[in-house]
């Protein structure tokens, strides 16, 4: 139709074929800024090959920010359709403002996922992917949304937004109380960021709520662990700033890992070594340093005493003597020193703690030269299997109480020689 017959059309229909043609050009701005969009700025973002024009030129929010160009152009052109009727024109411009404002948050919105997805992503350094910013961009989403519906309901209605967040005001205390858990949720996940108190893939370990396993996911409102039984237990963030947790980072950022365990000696067994013993101990490689040490040091100080005591300094309760525990200790601490598996630069300690009614307990204290659970536990069960088999070279037996067959054999035994 050519624009000569125009005037000779019924003005209903010249506002029609005006809305028509409006329509058909916000589809095709659509069609052709999708176009330009992905096809220049994707190679843009190829040639680029940085991270963050990836995540800036995502194809999500080139899409997304396509679909603000139809209604730009409504805008634009609504007041170009002849015979429109003011009040239709002001609504169909309050629509198209709306819209253009929906679609500008979810182009935001687009942007904060891809800003996530660079910084969790595979080609993100390490250092960065541990610290999760998810409850940010949640808080950014939650934020923008907000205002994004205040502006979309004032346009629609043709009023300032000043209006609409001058009623709000008014309903803080409601507000408060419905996003009292989000301002909770938030304030925790900043403190524990900017304290470095918490990263994803630390070990954690929370006896209150039952985990005890590594994080996986930090967000605004829950943290998640998964559980070494391959559970999931989501926390509550403002929880870990409310209560205590305990966070294995330390120990597996050290290189080692604990070792603090005991072997409980049966109390009768703890006696005096005999000269001969002391010479069969002597062949230990690892303690022959050790035997020599104490030798000349107790040759000396038995030496000082008969001058000083005379004839009873002969009674072997007037002498320094060795006893097996004491050379027991001095070999287990020999023995984790020489082992590959132990670490060299951790505290290392062997010592006798206060006897009790199950024995006299020796405490071993020392790391392992690693953090891997398995291989901890694996040098751990190999250090104590070996010096239970070495109790008998020095004359110790482990403490064990008194089964029912051992009662038996004793009231056996008991009887016979009745």
């Amino acid at each position: 139709m050519t624009p000569e017959l125009l005037p000779t059309l019924d003005p209903w229909a010249r506002t029609a074929l005006g809305l028509a043609s409006l329509a058909l050009a916000a589809l095709t701005a659509r069609v052709l800024a999708q176009w330009l969009l992905q096809r220049g700025l994707s190679e843009v973002r190829e040639r680029l090959q940085t991270r963050w024009a990836k995540v800036m030129l995502d194809t999500v929010v080139l899409r997304r920010l396509a679909q603000v160009v139809p209604s730009l152009v409504v805008q634009l052109g609504v007041g170009l359709v002849p015979d429109l009727a003011t009040g239709a024109a002001t609504v169909i411009g309050n629509v198209a403002v709306a819209l253009t404002v929906v679609h500008g948050v979810r182009v935001l919105m687009a942007l904060l996922d891809a800003v996530q997805a660079g910084h969790d992503g595979d080609t993100a350094p390490a250092a960065v992917q541990t610290r999760s910013i998810k409850g940010y961009v949640q808080l950014g989403k939650l934020v923008l949304f907000l205002l994004g519906a205040i502006v979309a309901v004032a346009a629609l209605i043709d009023r300032s937004p000043l209006i609409l967040l001058s009623g709000l005001g008014a309903m803080s205390a409601v507000l408060m109380l419905v996003f009292k858990d989000t301002i909770l949720s938030f304030t925790a996940g900043v403190q524990l960021a900017s304290n470095n108190m918490l990263r994803v893939g630390d070990w954690i370990e929370m006896p209150q709520v039952g985990a005890d396993g590594a994080v996986i996911d930090i967000a605004l409102h829950t943290v998640k662990v998964q559980n070494w039984d391959k559970t999931i237990t989501t926390i509550p963030t403002w929880r870990l700033m409310s209560e205590s947790y305990r966070n294995w980072r330390g120990m597996s950022e050290s290189g080692g890992r604990r070792i603090k365990r005991t072997l409980r000696l049966d109390t009768p067994s703890v006696r005096f070594l005999e000269p001969h013993e002391i010479e069969r101990l002597g062949r230990i490689a690892l303690l022959r340093p050790y035997l020599e040490d104490k030798r000349r040091a107790i040759q000396a100080t038995n030496d000082s005493l008969r001058q000083q005591l005379g004839e009873v300094a002969v009674h072997p309760a007037n002498q320094r003597r060795l006893t097996n525990l004491g050379t027991f200790r001095a070999y287990v601490e020999a023995y984790l020193r020489a082992h590959p598996g132990i670490h060299p630069g951790m505290t290392l300690m062997v010592r006798t703690l206060e006897p009790t009614s199950e024995g006299v307990p020796v405490e071993l204290y020392c790391f392992t030269a690693t953090t891997v659970w398995a291989e901890y536990e694996r040098i751990q069960g190999d250090v104590f299997d070996h010096l239970l088999a070495m109790l008998p070279e020095f004359d110790l037996e482990p403490f064990q109480a008194p089964t029912g067959k051992d009662l038996r054999m004793g009231l056996q035994e008991r009887l016979r020689r009745a």
